[in-house]
């Protein structure tokens, strides 16, 4: 690995990990219980990173972030399915514009949606169904948290949109791609 490939996954590197920890910090305090979880807002970082960091870092930073709070929040059984669901979500931003909130990422807002509700809904059907739950009521049981998942996309895709238009105007993705300094 030549030295500016080094200097960039470095930079990467660290950049996740305070994405993580900030999606960590957005989902397990900032939080309303429901019936299957909670809702947050940590999404909208998820959302926020993978439109800054290159794929595999924000995958990384949403997937880690969020595992960990679903694990330190007492919802060990839901870690590997947020991991799965928050990579993924990650994976349909692009950080390749010159801005973060830009026409493509307000679009990717509906598959990450999909994703978000769709994965949850499968996740928590399989594991109502392994704790004993006949396949009909795992189903039906799955269904209770729809509505609160959905709400949980809106407010982040709007934190997303908040921070994402914010940070456009100081110029952060110059700083983070190499270029020249932010605007103060």
């Amino acid at each position: 690995m030549n030295r500016k490939n080094y200097q960039d996954h470095l930079k990467y590197t660290v950049l996740a990990a305070m994405f993580a920890a900030m999606v960590y910090v957005m989902t397990a305090f900032v939080h309303i219980p429901t019936n299957q979880g909670y809702v947050h807002i940590g999404d909208g970082i998820i959302f926020l990173a993978a439109a800054i960091l290159p794929a595999p870092y924000a995958m990384a930073a949403g997937a880690v972030g969020a595992g960990l709070s679903d694990y330190l929040s007492g919802y060990a059984m839901w870690v590997l399915p947020t991991m799965i669901i928050k990579a993924a979500t990650a994976a349909v931003f692009s950080h390749r514009k010159e801005t973060i909130i830009n026409k493509r990422n307000l679009l990717a807002i509906i598959p990450a949606a999909f994703i978000c509700v769709g994965g949850y809904y499968i996740a928590g059907t399989l594991l109502a169904f392994l704790s004993g739950t006949p396949i009909e009521g795992a189903f039906a049981a799955a269904l209770v948290d729809v509505p609160s998942n959905i709400i949980q996309t809106v407010g982040s895709a709007v934190l997303f949109a908040v921070l994402g238009t914010a940070l456009d105007r100081t110029g952060v993705k110059k700083l983070v791609s190499g270029g020249v300094s932010a605007k103060v």
